[in-house]
């Protein structure tokens, strides 16, 4: 058996410094999510990571540092998997943004906690200047990719030339959180669902005329070349 491996005299098995702050961060999260900031309870955090409390102080200094940590790596990383990633990455920004607002999840377990990046802003920007500041370039972050991408596709004549892809971003932004608030508040899904379609149909209103064939035509002399090569 390796060192790693050894159980602790309490029956806790030992682990690296890195596996150990991942664990408690996704228990952290867990916890946070579930019954947001100030109602997490550190002792239901190290027992389902499984983390002693010494442990627990030896990588954070105390909550508060623990939840700074959950923001900056764990919803940091939720945030730029699901947006701008796929935003980075998209030919077409319009078709990406649909595609993402679609994703979203509507199982009952996850419309009844909300965004976890809203809630932490909602509950501790007013209380605490941490949490303020990290929740505020999450938002900031996520509103450049928006406008970023959005303003790359007017550039290719993928977007109206009449749309500000800041303010588009902005609306977004406040569009999609406003349904799941409005989703966590009713406990149900079928709000969101046609709330989701609505932001979709706004989305792909911001398609210059004639887009849409430009895009199914180019994509066609795409597939010919390809078979033509082969």
């Amino acid at each position: 058996m390796s060192a790693t491996e050894s159980r602790k005299a309490d029956g806790r098995a030992a682990r690296d410094p890195a596996r150990t702050r991942d664990s408690m961060l996704a228990a952290a999260f867990d916890e946070m999510h579930r019954s947001g900031f100030r109602g997490a309870s550190l002792e239901t955090i190290l027992a389902h990571s499984g983390v002693t409390k010494g442990a627990m102080y030896h990588h954070f200094a105390d909550k508060e540092a623990l939840g700074h940590a959950v923001i900056d790596d764990v919803i940091a990383t939720i945030m730029r998997e699901k947006w701008q990633q796929p935003l980075q990455q998209a030919e077409n920004p319009i078709d990406a943004l649909i595609a993402i607002v679609r994703s979203t999840s509507v199982e009952p377990e996850l419309l009844a906690r909300g965004c976890p990046l809203n809630n932490m802003s909602q509950e501790m920007a007013p209380l605490d200047e941490g949490f303020r500041r990290r929740t505020a370039t999450l938002f900031a972050d996520w509103r450049s990719a928006i406008a970023t991408a959005l303003d790359r596709g007017q550039r290719r004549g993928l977007v109206r030339k009449d749309v500000a892809p800041d303010e588009i971003a902005t609306f977004v932004i406040a569009a999609y959180e406003g349904y799941l608030s409005l989703a966590k508040s009713f406990q149900g899904a079928r709000g969101l669902r046609a709330g989701l379609k609505t932001l979709a149909g706004y989305l792909d209103s911001l398609r210059p005329p004639g887009a849409d064939r430009a895009t199914r035509a180019g994509s066609r002399r795409r597939r010919s070349i390809g078979r033509s090569r082969a």
